[in-house]
């Protein structure tokens, strides 16, 4: 793409890095904001600034937080004992989305995956443990993507868990092996929440 400035060419090739952004849509973005006022382009460098510098992860559940404690954790009004343990935080916001869950979070960070060098140690398994051991928790909810590595995930933390009493359960399987969570419907991720079933019934 032949453009008539190298700071153009600068903006659009920085804007053309975001997941799901082209050349085409990310020169549309830099030619929008060339045309607002100076105000609002400092505004919004401003707001991406503030973002990163000061956004945070939650103590508890690794959720991304603006304090030390996420405003679900924090939520009184939310079953403490019931914990959904998802890959990433992209996941809670679609399980939110659905107004079908009233428990807490855990966010992994990731899941087990050898081949692309990803073992327990990478993700957040430990804190999870301690918090099952430390919080009373009654039901460990499993929303993860159901394919080889969700189930290989599954599988450990379920036989690190071996000894609680906990109730270990995952989502119903409305969304197909092998999907991702992120672009299944409101709907059917909603249902696979309600009717979440005991982990043995997939995890031989």
């Amino acid at each position: 793409m032949q453009l008539p400035s190298t700071l153009l060419e600068n903006a659009v090739a920085e804007f053309s890095k975001l997941p799901g952004i082209g050349k085409k849509t990310a020169l549309r973005l830099v030619l929008h904001l060339l045309k607002q006022d100076t105000e609002v382009t400092t505004h919004f460098s401003e707001i991406l600034q503030k973002m990163r510098k000061e956004i945070k992860f939650c103590q508890r559940c690794y959720n991304i937080s603006d304090g030390t404690i996420c405003s679900i954790c924090a939520n009184s009004g939310r079953q403490k004992n019931t914990i959904c343990v998802v890959e990433n935080i992209r996941d809670v916001i679609a399980i939110e989305n659905t107004q079908q869950f009233n428990g807490t979070y855990h966010v992994l960070g990731g899941i087990i995956s050898p081949l692309d060098g990803i073992g327990p140690e990478q993700l957040t398994i430990n804190p999870l443990i301690e918090r099952v051991k430390n919080e009373e928790v009654n039901e460990l909810v499993f929303a993860l993507n159901p394919n080889i590595q969700g189930d290989t995930t599954i599988y450990y933390i379920q036989k690190k868990l071996a000894k609680s009493q906990c109730i270990i359960t995952t989502i119903a399987r409305g969304i197909a092996f092998g999907g991702e969570l992120e672009y299944a419907d409101e709907m059917t991720l909603g249902k696979s929440i309600s009717n979440r079933q005991p982990i043995q019934q997939y995890i031989k």
